[in-house]
């Protein structure tokens, strides 16, 4: 029994650490390293076929496709997506773009819900945050209430 106690505060000791580094910064808002690295995977996987591997969505991002929709917006400091608060860009993500769409627009965003957890979807945009230059992040946290 003995011999198992070092492995046991070992397994405790390294749990700890692991908890700790999916935490925020103590008192900074700022999400962790870990949580951004995550955001980053979900991100390469699940929304860089559209919007760019390095934010800068599709070109043409204004102007409508054949079909109507508007090409993927960039996620980084040049595009839109943060002059939009936390609470719409996570239902919007969740339940996709058709059910924010004025009357007649059709949109191409599709819904993550069911592919992506909550944390998974705040993870992403930890992630797309964390590439946004500070004065942007502050005026985005600002009105996002935080």
């Amino acid at each position: 029994m003995r011999k198992f106690i070092p492995v046991l505060v070992m397994a405790v000791l390294l749990g700890g650490i692991v908890v700790y580094d999916l935490l925020p910064d103590a008192g900074s808002g700022e999400p962790s390293a870990a949580t951004i690295a995550q955001g980053k995977a979900h991100y390469a996987t699940h929304c860089a076929a559209c919007h760019g591997a390095n934010l800068e969505g599709q070109p043409n991002w204004r102007t409508p496709n054949a079909d109507g929709t508007l090409p993927a917006p960039p996620h980084d400091a040049s595009g839109h997506t943060w002059h939009h608060p936390d609470d719409f860009l996570f239902a919007y993500t969740k339940k996709g773009g058709q059910p924010f769409a004025p009357a007649g627009f059709k949109s191409a965003m599709p819904a993550f819900g069911d592919v992506l957890s909550d944390a998974d979807i705040r993870a992403v945009f930890a992630y797309i945050k964390s590439n946004w230059p500070k004065e942007i992040r502050e005026r985005h946290a600002a009105m996002s209430g935080g």
